[in-house]
Parts: structure tokens; sequence; C-alpha cells
């Protein structure tokens, strides 16, 4: 067992010596969508104006509450580039950890409003996107409806108040639609019987519809960190559920960024301190070494000075 740490301690060191942009994996997730060729026209995130983002009237959401919001001809409208009719809007707060939320996107009569969601930073910067082959479809359960389902997991960067989530649908969500589970199929499924051979109902993709939110913090890192430490120049937004050739074609709103050739990052908080070497205390003693060494890169990012002491005391001692 001694002779893998310096094998491990090599990894450690290339694995610092990459930068972090996120720490969601990007796996391919698709709606069940009849039609072809939505994933690739819905692979760029959207380049929007301050001005325009600056326009809309920004929802602010508690965690551990859950919204219902109606979208109708009379909500805030939105049609730039190829978003297309009304969009929702929300305000998430950035200073209570990492947050969970759940969006779901509620089918009803056949006919459902298929969501993209853009993620901004607290200067209203893109930090990821969720494009909406992201959001399945879900079948009706005991209580809950069909719909369209997705998870993001985000951890603001320390110094901010809020985040933003924009939830739009497109020109080419418009074209296609989503195929559903006929509720006889799902009954013969759910009781053991033979499924019989009818044809399952397809859901059209509309301009309003009813989204539902449920936000909730976590203790432990998420998947996309959203916004800068100070000083840190800001990145592209990470494409959720994409191919690698396609998060290269992400394309970012024009906007000042000031960059620096030596950025200094300030020493973090005690209780930030204590936060992140409690996290990586927990992630070594799970035997989860990969996501210890993603809170220690992070922790190092936002100038902790006490992380990397921990982790390598904690090793030892494991290996020891």
């Amino acid at each position: 067992m001694k002779t893998k740490l310096p094998l491990l301690c090599l990894s450690i060191l290339l694995y610092n010596a990459i930068p972090a942009v996120g720490y969601a994996a990007s796996e391919t997730v698709r709606t069940n969508q009849a039609g072809s060729g939505i994933e690739t026209s819905n692979a760029i995130a959207p380049a929007l104006s301050l001005s325009a983002l600056h326009k809309l009237q920004w929802q602010p959401i508690n965690t551990y509450d859950t919204q219902t919001i109606t979208l109708s001809n009379t909500s805030q409208q939105l049609n730039e580039g190829d978003i297309r009719g009304t969009v929702a809007a929300f305000a998430l707060p950035a200073n209570q950890g990492s947050l969970e939320i759940t969006l779901n996107s509620l089918i009803k009569d056949r006919q459902v409003y298929s969501p993209n969601v853009l993620v901004l930073d607290e200067q209203l910067q893109p930090a990821a996107f969720y494009p909406s082959h992201y959001f399945r479809y879900q079948q009706p359960g005991i209580m809950s409806a069909d719909r369209l389902q997705g998870v993001l997991k985000l951890t603001p960067a320390l110094g901010q108040q809020q985040i933003y989530l924009l939830v739009y649908t497109t020109l080419a969500d418009l074209k296609s639609s989503t195929q559903m589970v006929d509720p006889a199929k799902a009954y013969a499924q759910g009781v053991g019987n033979a499924v019989p051979t009818i044809p399952d109902p397809i859901a059209r993709h509309t301009e309003t519809g009813t989204l539902t939110l449920k936000v909730k913090s976590e203790r432990d890192a998420g998947n996309i960190l959203i916004g800068q430490a100070s000083s840190v120049p800001a990145s592209k937004p990470v494409i959720i559920g994409s191919t690698s050739t396609q998060a290269s074609q992400v394309k970012t709103a024009p906007m000042a960024i000031p960059q620096s050739t030596a950025p200094t990052v300030k020493p973090v908080l005690n209780d930030t301190e204590r936060y992140f070497n409690d996290a990586i205390k927990r992630a070594i003693s799970n035997g989860n070494i990969d996501k210890a060494l993603k809170l220690l890169n992070e922790a190092e990012r936002l100038g902790s000075p006490t992380a990397r002491e921990t982790f390598i005391k904690l090793i030892k001692g494991r290996v020891n």
C-alpha cells in the first residue's frame, strides 16, 4: 500500500494543474422527444445582452420552497435569437451553500413547455447551461403528473448574495414534441400484467405551461461552480447533458471581463476554511478520494492555506 503513495502524490499534482470549470460530468441526457436534431440545435448557450437581462423581473426563491409558476400569454416575454415566448426568471440565494434545484414542467392536455435553463452569477454572467434535452420525461406517480424533469446541482462561489436562473423555450423546441407513456401501459407495468401494444400519446411543445421549482441547500459541494472568487478570470458557461464537442461551441454574451495576469486570491474566512477541511475529511474517510481532490482544488482556488496540509495528512494516515 505504501508503494502507491508516490503515484497518488503525482496524481494530486497533475490534478491541481488542470483549471476547474465545474464539478459535473458531461453525461448526455435526452428527453424522449419525437423528431431529431434537438440535441444539436440547442447545444449552444444563448448570447443575451445585459440590457435584455436587466429588463427581466427576477422572482426571488427561498430554499426549501416549492413554487408553482404558470406561464401564460400575460407572463413576461423574451424574443431574442432562438428564444421564443414566455420565460421564467428566478433569483436564488447564493450564501447558503450548495443548491439542489428540481425543475418540473407539467404535461397537461398533451401539451408541455419544453424548458432550457441558463444559470447566471451575481453579475448576470452566464455560468452554466442546461439544454432542453436534459429535462427528461417522467411517468406519473401517486402524487405527480406526467412531466419533464431535471435536477440542477450548483455551488455558488463565495462572496455572492444571489445567482439567477432563466427558464425559456426555443424555436427548435416548439417544432419538437415529447412522447409519453399510455396510462394503460403504465398500469400494466405497475401490476405486472402483459403490456398492451397500443400507441403512446404525444405531447406538443408550446410557448406556455406550468412549472414547479423546488430548491434545497446542501452541505456537500454541488456539480457546477456558479460565479468566480475575486480576481479570478471568468470562464465560459458549462453545458450540462452534452458532449465535449458541443461544449466547445458555447458562446457567451459580449461583456467586459477584467483580466489579471497574476490574480491574487484573498484568504478564505475561518468558517469557510473549516467547511472545506471538514468536507475533505469526510470524503477521505468515506474512501472518496476523487471528491476530496476536487474539494482541495476548490479550497486552494479560494485561498485556503491549510486544505493541502489536511489532505496530505489524512492520505498518509490511510496509507500507514
